[in-house]
């Protein structure tokens, strides 16, 4: 599988459940939410202008996502609601590996590898925290994530996921 297959089988509806462990202490926290993943290509016009804004050759970019979430509400929990759009530039040397960059950063936030056992790594450090999530599929309709995410005040998170496509409406008759 190369990258632009992983983008590919990322994109669509999931359901996505997550058990969030805040290191150190005895929080342990779990919710539900319907997650929406749309493939960018390179030449599309927000990735062009994301590499632009940080000075790095369109011509390298592989495309990227917008990730939109809408999580259910718990008991005592607010709602979440919002999106983000992640664009991939590869490295002319590696094309498994590359930058990642975001609309709300002004710098180069991250990298990404894709490794030979098919599992995406991602890494972001920005200056309140570093983080890094592994995304793999256990098939293409079930999707797993790990997280771990260390903050510059100590704390530290660890999170699970898992995702499960939603099919498509069946076409009414």
């Amino acid at each position: 599988m190369n990258l632009k297959e992983f983008l590919d089988l990322s994109a669509g509806r999931w359901f996505s459940q997550r058990t969030n462990y805040l290191l150190g202490g005895e929080k342990a926290d779990n919710s539900k939410a319907d997650i929406k993943i749309e493939v960018i290509p390179p030449d599309d016009s927000r990735a062009v202008q994301l590499c632009q804004k940080h000075n790095l050759d369109p011509q390298l970019s592989i495309g990227g996502t917008i990730q939109s979430w809408d999580n259910s509400v718990d008991w005592g929990k607010p709602k979440q609601v919002g999106s983000t759009t992640i664009v991939l530039i590869s490295n002319p040397n590696d094309d498994r590996a590359g930058k990642l960059i975001r609309p709300e950063d002004t710098k180069v936030c991250g990298n990404y590898a894709l490794g030979a056992d098919k599992a995406l790594t991602l890494t972001i450090e920005t200056d309140e925290l570093f983080a890094e999530e592994r995304q793999w599929f256990a098939s293409d309709n079930l999707k797993m994530r790990t997280t771990i995410v260390k903050y510059n005040d100590g704390r530290q998170q660890t999170s699970f996921y898992s995702e499960i496509r939603k099919a498509p409406p069946k076409p009414e008759a």
